[in-house]
């Protein structure tokens, strides 16, 4: 699935939409600046799949600091039948940078 623009993500989380976010970051990034996502580092990410089950068929934005772990997790999750992933271009610098 195509990935999802900073622009796109604001305009929708601006709109209400409810949304899956997953943050694979380290907690200490998160606790720096989050968007309210998800926290699932991507180290730990093959032990919690089983959690995120439910998310099979429903779309999951996956974002990281600048969008190399998330298009890993990407990688990983559609490996492991998700089928709507979606990483955040640029990550939380691009996302910030828009603000």
């Amino acid at each position: 699935m195509e990935d999802i623009s900073v622009q796109e993500l604001k305009d929708r989380l601006s709109k209400g939409e409810h949304i899956t976010i997953i943050d694979v970051r380290e907690p200490y990034e998160y606790e720096e600046f989050n968007i309210g996502a998800i926290l699932i580092p991507l180290g730990d990410l093959k032990d919690e799949l089983p959690k995120l089950n439910d998310f099979k068929t429903t779309e999951l934005i996956i974002h990281c600091k600048s969008g190399n772990r998330s298009a890993a997790a990407k990688v990983f999750l559609e490996q492991n039948g998700f089928q709507q992933v979606r990483s955040l271009i640029g990550g939380m610098v691009a996302y910030q940078a828009l603000n």
